[in-house]
């Protein structure tokens, strides 16, 4: 006779690892369940300053974070099974140590305390609805990211890298004409040392020192009258580019990304990339979206560095050399575009072979050469052939007149799954 009454033995491991979010307030913040288990933990992982927020205990190991910080995922998983806790700031899984843990431990073992934020409380301080903000992260990342979020009327709380960050984000808004904006610096949210401070950009980059080390940065973006907005959309004016020339002026460069077609997370080659404007634009349509741009001249390469921080797109990454060799051992592309070396031998037929099944290939052309060539590489692809002609009204003596542009053919062609 079967007990129906006997406890099955379970084979998924306990809950062994506590990630506890922590504010400055320290010990007085934290909920029962957070206290109790520090109390049961026998080891204590943390930043030196999370460690000094929590008495010791008698027999309770503490450890700092390690140098490089990547040995601390070891150091925690050679103590699996044991209690262990580790401290973070305020919301673990808010660009925090617990989405980094959650990746490489089942959800069995894993539990998450987490306390307010500091996005949180500074939304709190300022009034403002959190739907309606932009975070950006600045410590470890460059804060040319900053640029992409640029535009009148938006909120943005950038979270500080260090005491310096004000002080060089308010250079770098009042360089990219948003001096204007209004600046409140919120140090230590959540302790007894709380402190904010406010300026315009253009006035803290004038004289205000260095802030405390742990500090969120709240921005009311205003742009100065004679700044130059710019939309997410493709089809950014040619003035917001630095170029020599080599660049897909607007209407040709919309037209392109709309057939490039930019997805979150997927990645474009941009062959010959000239100034960078297909690459930059294509990682502006979402902050997902990653490419890589391909450019053998050094003087151009320069020109995208400029303009990839200066459009918020610092992540965009630059490949010395020219196609189709510099192309050998890149990450598989979802898109590619070709600007540059179309009929360079083997460039076409290299991009071709490299591209993700269903992935989409946009070539234009100019030249009569090149535009034959297109011709003939359909014939063995596929694809859609478009010529665009694009004309603008300029002063014709007392009169105005159209000034047609140099034609452009593009070529779209999708690879088969």
């Amino acid at each position: 006779m079967i007990d129906m009454t006997a406890t099955p033995v379970s084979t998924t491991p306990c809950t062994w690892l506590t990630v506890i979010g922590i504010g400055e307030d320290g010990l007085a913040g934290l909920s029962e369940t957070a206290r109790q288990a520090l109390d049961e933990a026998c080891l204590l992982f943390g930043g030196a300053r999370h460690l000094a927020l929590v008495p010791e205990r008698p027999g309770q190991e503490r450890h700092p974070w390690p140098s490089p910080f990547e040995l601390a995922y070891e150091q925690l998983l050679v103590r699996r099974g044991q209690p262990v806790c580790v401290l973070a700031s305020g919301d673990p899984m808010f660009f925090g140590i617990g989405a980094s843990l959650a990746q490489r431990l089942p959800p069995e073992e894993l539990r998450i305390l987490p306390a307010p934020s500091s996005v949180s409380l500074a939304a709190a301080r300022l009034g403002w609805a959190l739907q309606d903000v932009t975070v950006i992260p600045a410590h470890g990342r460059p804060p040319a990211r900053v640029n992409l979020h640029l535009a009148p009327g938006a909120r943005l709380l950038v979270l500080s890298a260090d005491g310096a960050t004000p002080r060089r984000l308010a250079a770098q808004l009042t360089a990219r004409g948003y001096g204007l904006s209004r600046l409140t610096v919120l140090e230590r949210l959540g302790g007894a040392c709380e402190r904010r401070l406010e300026n315009t950009a253009a006035e803290w980059s004038a004289g205000v020192e260095d802030c405390a080390a742990l500090n969120l940065i709240a921005v009311e973006c205003r742009a100065d009258p004679d700044a130059l907005p710019l939309s997410r959309r493709v089809g950014l004016p040619d003035a917001a580019y630095e170029h020599d020339g080599q660049l897909t002026k607007r209407d040709v460069r919309a037209a392109t990304l709309a057939r490039l077609a930019p997805r979150p997370g997927e990645l474009l080659w941009d062959v010959g990339a000239g100034c960078g404007s297909i690459g930059i634009e294509w990682m502006r349509a979402d902050e997902r979206c990653r490419a890589i741009a391909i450019e053998s001249d050094a003087a151009r390469r320069a020109l995208i560095e400029r303009n990839r921080d200066a459009l918020g797109v610092p992540d965009l990454v630059l490949v010395a050399g020219r196609a189709p060799e510099a192309l050998e051992g890149l990450q598989t592309p979802d898109a590619i575009f070709i600007g540059g070396g179309l009929t360079v031998a083997g460039v076409a037929e290299r991009c071709w072979s490299a591209l993700k099944p269903g992935g989409r290939l946009v070539a234009n052309a100019v030249t009569i050469q090149s535009e034959a060539f297109l011709v003939a590489l359909r014939e063995r692809i596929g694809g859609e052939l478009t010529r665009i002609s694009v004309a603008h009204a300029a002063p014709l003596g007392r009169f105005d007149g159209w000034r047609t542009a140099m034609p452009v053919t593009l070529l779209t062609a999708v690879k088969p799954r």
